[in-house]
């Protein structure tokens, strides 16, 4: 499992314990041309993994403690925020913030944060990420903020991106890129598209074929690939829900019937980072007596 994903993992964990909704969480910074700019990767997080692998807390912290343990808000779990700054050909971190005093940094609690952390690794005030190789994005400031797509709780991926290419923190290459490839005869894939809505109504417009005993009344899941085209759709079942459920020819009718529906609809290209990714979505469909479909 990718650290981005045991990230967003530990978060829903911990908040589905707490039987309460998963707040949006605020970005670290990075300073870039004078400019101060959100920016969704956590770097600081790969370090304290690295530290500490086995470590049973949020982010390699106590769970909803800040640095100084005196707690931390709903939108910012991870207990502080990271800035980060562009040297020269380097990467550094300059400044651990607590939350949402981005515009009002106390300099000393900073160093007190760095130390706490860091350590030794601190040189001349600020530490140099040599242990994340990767690519770092953060939108492009002349370009506008354009969210274009956001997992709902953490990563934002906006239309215009400055992308670093780094190597044990050194930066090999800086170069701006679009996420959004849009296409005059293809549907929307933006952030406010209401994708489900979309492909159930092609559903609801296929000409159904009545087979008796036959319920194809269930949710879908629908993937749309790095092409913008559907080339996957199942039923959100467990293989061993599958088999008490349904039988194989009822099975195959219903996939068959939603790839007929949904047979020739193609998409505008979403990108993460400058490359092609594909999407889920879950449309569920239930067929009344009456021979309506509803979604």
């Amino acid at each position: 499992m990718k650290l981005y994903h045991k990230i967003l993992f530990f978060i829903l964990l911990c908040f589905s314990f707490n039987k309460i909704r998963a707040s949006p969480q605020i970005p670290d910074y990075i300073i870039y041309k004078n400019d101060t700019i959100p920016t969704y990767n956590l770097l600081v997080e790969q370090y304290l993994q690295r530290l500490n692998p086995n470590e049973q807390k949020l982010f390699g912290l106590s769970f909803r403690k800040s640095i100084d343990g005196t707690g931390s808000y709903f939108n910012c779990w991870r207990g502080y925020q990271a800035i980060y700054k562009i040297e020269n050909d380097s990467l550094f971190i300059v400044d651990i913030i607590e939350c949402h005093t981005i515009s009002n940094i106390d300099s000393n609690k900073s160093k007190e944060n760095l130390k706490l952390l860091f350590g030794n690794k601190i040189k001349f005030n600020k530490v140099f990420i040599d242990w994340f190789t990767g690519k770092l994005s953060f939108p492009t400031i002349n370009k506008g903020y354009e969210v274009i797509k956001w997992d709902g709780v953490f990563e934002k991926i906006f239309q215009f991106e400055t992308l670093l290419n780094i190597k044990k923190g050194k930066i090999k290459n800086i170069k701006n890129i679009e996420n959004y490839k849009d296409y005059s005869d293809r549907i929307n894939r933006k952030k406010d598209s209401k994708l489900s809505k979309i492909i159930f109504e092609k559903i609801k417009s296929y000409k159904w074929t009545k087979t008796d005993g036959f319920d194809c009344s269930e949710t879908y899941k629908i993937r749309i690939n790095k092409k913008g085209k559907i080339d996957l759709i199942e039923m959100d079942l467990t293989k061993q829900e599958l088999t008490d459920f349904y039988k194989q020819n009822e099975l195959k009718h219903c996939i068959n019937s939603i790839k007929k529906a949904t047979k020739g609809l193609k998409f505008d290209i979403i990108k993460r980072k400058g490359k092609a990714i594909s999407e889920i979505v879950y449309v569920q469909i239930s067929f009344e007596y009456d021979g309506t479909i509803t979604n």
